[in-house]
């Protein structure tokens, strides 16, 4: 477990999302040189590859080449031992009291990189995707707009944890523009469908894990194994078309209202930085059956906020303040159902929340819910209202520990 209260003899403010304790993996660039590892402490990127050559690295089972690649996929095919060999290590390298790099003022300017200098670049290659549907809120909200109020979670909800496979090509990083898709919809139920740009374009407040290499394909992996299948996570935006999803997703679920984009936050943030955080999770009832039972602390006190801002404004409206503890299945759960059935994992395989919803009107996580379906809209600080997202808005998420994820909707 990391010490929370770590500091380092680089100055890291108070209540900083990137304290020593924390440390998380992207991957950056800068002008003269190409997309490599790197680690983020305060307003600085830790330049793996630069320590590595200058030999502050070599207590840790890692090479060159894996701290030269352009995406963290080959580090993290070593295993949870090496990524959290090399965590420590460099936690160590900048705690106040190691002199091994804090003394070499020659090695500062190689090994420690202004954020300000530094282009992010997406942190993994995605090779497949996974969206869970987990927030009971979430899904009793739904379930009331668009079925029974008093019946709102189908039958199967309470029993496992719902997903989809979804589209890995488009999942990109923070600070990508999204343009408005193109589809089929169907706006009045008497009539023909018609192709145009999606007038419901929506958000969804998710968080998504990163895993490691999984088992052979036909094992499972349990609940009790779970976490050390887990790399780490980011935020996630999944950006969702209500119309194009409202007529298609019947009979094989979400295709085109959601496969066109999907935004991440830049930095991994692993497990082992989030100990500090962990809560219990909800009372599960109906009892689950063996496989999705767990021990121990599982959920994470996380808090949540989404943010519209128009174009041309510089501040916008906190439309949602929520916590990554309301879900209803945690990762553990969602993982150990994903591969009960044999299914591999890959180390860069992405899996998704599902909309974070509180109980609260404040902390719901999507427009859907915020507006009620569009009946009640939300009040900009420029005196405009929103249903749903406007061409030209940008769409932030903040965690602590997480920074932001941003992303601008263009017109289709």
């Amino acid at each position: 477990m990391t010490d929370a209260t770590l500091t380092s003899w680089i100055d890291v403010p108070a209540g900083h999302d990137f304290p020593l304790a924390n440390l998380p993996f992207g991957i950056f660039s800068t002008p003269n040189r190409s997309a490599r590892p790197g680690m983020r402490l305060g307003d600085h990127v830790v330049d793996l590859s630069a320590c590595h050559a200058l030999g502050f690295l070599n207590s840790v089972e890692v090479n060159a080449e894996v701290l030269a690649a352009p995406v963290l996929n080959p580090l993290m095919k070593l295993g949870k031992s090496v990524t959290v060999s090399l965590r420590e290590r460099v936690q160590a390298l900048l705690r106040e009291d190691c002199p091994d790099l804090r003394d070499r003022n020659d090695a500062h300017a190689s090994c420690l990189v202004p954020i300000d200098d530094v282009q992010m670049h997406m942190p993994v290659e995605v090779g497949d995707y996974t969206d869970f549907y987990s927030s009971e809120d979430h899904a009793r909200n739904v379930g009331k707009m668009f079925r029974d109020p008093d019946n709102a979670l189908l039958p199967n909800w309470k029993h496992m944890p719902v997903g989809y496979h979804g589209r890995a090509s488009s999942i990109v990083v923070s600070g990508t523009p999204i343009r408005r898709p193109m589809g089929q919809t169907r706006p009045d139920p008497e009539a023909p469908p018609v192709f145009g740009p999606s007038r419901l374009l929506d958000f969804e407040l998710e968080m998504a894990f990163i895993t490691f290499e999984g088992k052979p394909m036909g094992e499972r992996i349990t609940t009790a194994e779970a976490e050390d299948h887990i790399f780490g996570l980011v935020l996630f935006n999944d950006w969702s078309a209500r119309d194009i999803q409202k007529w298609e997703y019947v009979p094989l679920g979400p295709f085109l209202g959601k496969n066109f984009g999907s935004s991440i936050s830049p930095w991994v943030v692993t497990l082992e930085a989030l100990d500090h955080l962990r809560v219990a999770g909800p009372s599960q009832d109906p009892a689950v059956l063996d496989y999705l039972t767990y021990e121990g602390d599982s959920h994470y006190d996380v808090p949540l906020e989404v943010e519209i801002v128009p174009e041309g404004q510089d501040a916008g409206q906190v439309v949602c303040r929520s916590n990554f503890r309301h879900m209803y299945w945690n990762m553990r759960q969602q993982l150990a159902h994903h591969t009960v059935n044999g299914c591999n994992l890959r180390a860069g395989d992405m899996m998704a929340s599902g909309t974070i919803s509180g109980p609260e009107k404040g902390s719901f996580g999507s427009m859907l819910e915020i507006s009620w379906r569009g009946t009640e809209p939300v009040a900009m600080p420029d005196g405009s209202e929103r249903k749903f997202i406007q061409n030209g808005d940008t769409v932030v998420m903040r965690a602590p520990y997480f920074g932001e994820v941003r992303g601008k909707l263009l017109p289709a």
